[in-house]
């Protein structure tokens, strides 16, 4: 049965090497090579990640199975909503989707942001990525698109989801 664990400073090399597995899978098909390997670089370096940890101070929870981290969200309060939380990331390996780990980590992150006082939780998905079925049929839905530069010439398209908490 898969567990959760509030991942703290020490973890943050498990979250990386995670990313490093799940990404060529989620985003291979959907992202040139040079964007997934700058995307990697540019969201979770070790520098990035620390960054993220202490000053964005986003909160990092993993997700075990048989004692082995199998994936990992990320989520803060929204910068500029205060009554809204933005869940950041959500990644399971590819052979773990599934299995109800991905579920756990997005019940975590509704139950963190509702105790924290949040009516919102928000989150941005790839426009081709399969995972916005996932959120959908978890209550989320479309509230708009963006396409967000990010620098070295590359761009990301996505929808902007919402979710009702109250």
């Amino acid at each position: 049965m898969p567990r959760i664990k509030n991942a703290d400073f020490a973890d943050l090399p498990i979250i990386h090497d995670l990313a490093q597995r799940i990404w060529p899978y989620a985003y291979g098909e959907l992202l040139s090579t040079g964007q997934l390997k700058y995307m990697l670089e540019k969201i979770y370096s070790l520098p990035s990640l620390q960054n993220q940890f202490n000053v964005l101070k986003h909160s990092f929870i993993l997700v075990f199975c048989n004692d082995l981290p199998v994936g990992f969200a990320s989520y803060s309060p929204n910068d500029h909503d205060a009554v809204t939380y933005r869940l950041h990331k959500i990644y399971v390996l590819p052979g773990q989707q599934g299995t109800g780990a991905g579920k756990l980590l997005l019940e975590h992150v509704v139950n963190r942001s509702k105790l924290s006082g949040a009516l919102f939780l928000e989150l941005n998905v790839n426009r081709f990525n399969k995972a916005r079925l996932f959120y959908e049929r978890h209550g989320f839905a479309i509230v708009g698109e963006e396409d967000i530069d990010i620098g070295g010439g590359y761009f990301m398209n996505d929808y902007v989801m919402n979710l009702a908490l109250a």
